[in-house]
């Protein structure tokens, strides 16, 4: 339960971007999740830094996320306060060939900068559903690029409330992995540095492997992208596929027919119940015809 204290704060904030019992579905690529107690969307990087500063001190549970595009949410929901990175971290500044991009600029934007600017680097983010912070996060990538390659520098809101920033190998990039997966580091911007080249080039890239997107993944069913972590030697969607699962159905979730690795919302009605049930199908199938353990990609938030 949140105190009087805290209602006090959070009503005096800017109403349009302070929700209660908010509806998570309406904030997820996934179009499921259950109501947050507070939702908030701060109009600034220092707006939300006090917001983090004053939970803290009143003790209140949050949850930071971006766009969504990589969460699924228990169907009870969220207690406790949602905030969301979003429009007032979305500027965008470019110097020489390096880029600053606050957490909350689209990839799909960042990359058409990059490109209208002749810089290459980032064609594989043009079609990634998603925020810079998330992308940071979880290093994404995509058709041989990653975050990693083009990332420079980090500026982040650190666990007592400092502004710091990491460079370069502090970032500790793996495999849909960061210096930021474990631990409360609240990402505000990067920067980016990459290299000249003609934007007719880039954007042929860009081009083509949208194109590519669009044929091979089911991008009219809401989904959170590619459910599991490519296992060292296999790709998932191939065991998923040869395990005979493609197109099974628990609830309103489904293996989609176009691409075994994703779990989409077939019916536009499914739970998080369904998806979590049809993971651990597709988990245990998957072991016991091949014994190789799938990891789950999807962040799992909220109460189940």
């Amino acid at each position: 339960m949140l105190s009087k204290l805290c209602k006090d704060y959070i009503i005096n904030l800017q109403t349009e971007n302070v929700f209660f019992d908010e509806p998570m579905k309406n904030h997820t690529s996934f179009r499921i999740g259950g109501p947050a107690d507070v939702f908030i969307e701060p109009e600034s990087p220092e707006k939300f830094c006090e917001l983090i500063s004053f939970l803290k001190k009143e003790s209140v549970p949050f949850f930071v996320m971006g766009a969504g595009s990589n969460l699924l949410v228990g169907d009870k929901g969220i207690r406790g306060v949602v905030i969301k990175t979003g429009k007032g971290f979305d500027s965008l500044k470019k110097e020489d060939n390096i880029i600053t991009a606050g957490s909350g600029v689209t990839l799909v934007k960042l990359a058409n900068f990059a490109a209208s600017n002749s810089l290459s680097g980032l064609e594989f983010a043009g079609g990634i559903p998603g925020l810079v912070g998330g992308a940071i996060y979880m290093n994404a990538g995509a058709y041989g690029g990653e975050m990693k390659d083009v990332v420079v520098s980090t500026t982040y809101l650190d666990e007592n409330g400092d502004i710091k920033e990491l460079k370069d190998a502090e970032h500790k990039f793996v495999y849909r992995g960061s210096a930021f997966t474990d631990g409360q580091k609240y990402i505000l911007s990067t920067k980016i540095k990459l290299k000249d080249a003609p934007e007719d080039e880039i954007k042929a890239v860009m081009k083509d492997l949208n194109a590519r997107r669009r044929e091979k993944q089911p991008l009219k069913y809401p989904s959170a992208g590619s459910t599991f972590k490519r296992p060292e030697g296999y790709f998932a969607a191939k065991l998923i596929e040869d395990a005979g699962l493609k197109g099974t159905f628990v609830g309103g979730a489904a293996v989609s027919k176009k691409h075994s690795g994703f779990v989409i919302n077939q019916t536009g009605e499914a739970t998080a119940s369904d998806v979590c049930a049809l993971i651990d199908k597709i988990k245990e199938t998957v072991f016991k015809q091949f014994n190789v353990e799938l990891c789950c990609e999807v962040k799992m938030v909220g109460e189940f």
